[in-house]
């Protein structure tokens, strides 16, 4: 079901998702992969890189909501119990700033935390980024 769910919002990205995507998909060259609208358990995030272990969200003005604020809360938490570290953006973010979240993604894949003794151990702590909105 997760997989179904998970095709059907490959087809309906947000413009801001495109966006982000195609810089994403950049980083190939570099030696990292990410997957977009990918199944972590019960949960699809916008992007995965299951190699990186990091997983970045897109918000737009629900999330900052206290229903939606709580629920990405969760999220993140559900998230970084499985080994991921989570980065969210703004949608308006990603308009106004490209470069500099794109800086900020690089910034995270290379340099893993410290308490990540090597690949394959679980993270313990998760990357906020939130821009004014």
């Amino acid at each position: 079901m997760a997989n179904e769910n998970a095709r059907a919002l490959r087809k309906r990205m947000t413009p801001q998702e495109i966006k982000l995507w195609v810089k994403l998909r950049e980083l190939k060259a570099f030696g990292f992969h990410f997957r977009r609208q990918a199944p972590i358990d019960h949960t699809i995030v916008d992007f995965a890189s299951f190699g990186s272990r990091l997983v970045i969200e897109l918000d737009g003005g629900q999330h900052g909501m206290p229903e939606g604020a709580r629920s990405d809360r969760m999220r993140d938490e559900f998230l970084r119990s499985q080994g991921f570290r989570v980065l969210r953006f703004w949608n308006s973010e990603i308009d106004r700033n490209l470069d500099g979240v794109m800086e900020s993604i690089l910034s995270a894949l290379r340099h893993p935390p410290p308490d990540r003794p090597s690949a394959g151990h679980t993270p313990r702590r998760s990357l906020r980024s939130r821009g004014e909105g």
